[in-house]
């Protein structure tokens, strides 16, 4: 069984160490976070595994995982590019955003890279671990890394796909939009429902029910045909002044409100010229 090491025992880092212990995929060996005691709690979660303080306490390993903030996975690579220690491997990145050069210190030493980008929310590692059959998956990098991961993830219960490494951006900007703005758009008509004075029973009501429905309408329909409203209706007067109304509660807000309304409008528009 392939050996992996985890650096950065988060919510992701977490889920992708449980499902590989629990598959019996790879053997999770070391684990390294930025604290000591994050480590064991990431362990404790994983199941298995070994909580390290210091990157060269880390033992050799075929795989590694950098589950770490997109910004600090170069300077992970970079690190252990300098442990002379460690025999070339095959280490992947899971963000969405930044491709496997990001680990080009290791590539130029003998390493086989990649990225491998899970599309799910990753709320929580307990929630991600039932979600996480049928989760589309990203994968950049190195042929034989590709070739090594696409498996392995796919036994996991990840639908991989190939990215183009130029495309990253742009991909993870879709998920951002999918997933990122809602909990953003949902608590900005909270504040406006509560703005206007609607009773509090009721705003948690609707984030139950409203939200529910649109989502519903979404999945059965798509996007064209469950937009609603007056972007929908082609009523321009109204999203003016609607517009200017919540300019003048909050500027943000109000601009926001003015591009999405002529996003919907475009949507609209692609809805009646496919008719």
């Amino acid at each position: 069984m392939k050996t992996i090491n985890l650096i950065g025992g988060g919510r992701v880092g977490q889920t992708l160490g449980r499902l590989l212990a629990q598959c019996g995929q790879a053997q999770v060996q070391d684990v390294l976070t930025r604290s000591a005691a994050s480590a064991h709690d990431a362990v404790a979660f994983i199941g298995t595994g070994r909580a390290v303080l210091n990157m060269v306490d880390m033992r050799p390993a075929d795989l590694w995982l950098l589950a770490v903030p997109d910004d600090q996975i170069s300077q992970v690579a970079a690190g252990l590019a300098l442990l002379d220690s460690l025999p070339p491997a095959l280490a992947f990145h899971a963000s969405g955003a930044l491709a496997a050069n990001e680990l080009k210190p290791l590539q130029a030493i003998g390493w086989q890279v990649a990225s491998a980008h899970c599309l799910l929310s990753f709320a929580s590692p307990q929630l991600a671990l039932k979600q996480f059959a049928g989760t589309p998956c990203a994968l950049e990098g190195d042929a034989q890394a590709l070739a090594e991961l696409r498996p392995l993830l796919t036994r996991l219960g990840a639908q991989c796909f190939d990215v183009r490494s130029e495309d990253k951006l742009l991909y993870h900007a879709g998920a951002v939009f999918a997933t990122n703005f809602l909990p953003v758009l949902q608590d900005l008509a909270e504040q406006l429902w509560q703005h206007i004075g609607m009773p509090p029973q009721l705003v948690q009501q609707l984030r139950a029910s409203l939200l529910q429905n649109a989502v519903n309408n979404i999945v059965k329909l798509g996007p064209q045909d469950a937009l609603t409203g007056p972007a929908s209706r082609g009523d321009t007067a109204l999203l003016a002044n609607q517009g200017q109304a919540v300019q003048d509660w909050d500027a943000s807000a109000g601009l926001a409100y003015k591009a999405l309304s002529a996003l919907a409008r475009q949507l609209a528009q692609r809805k009646k010229t496919t008719r």
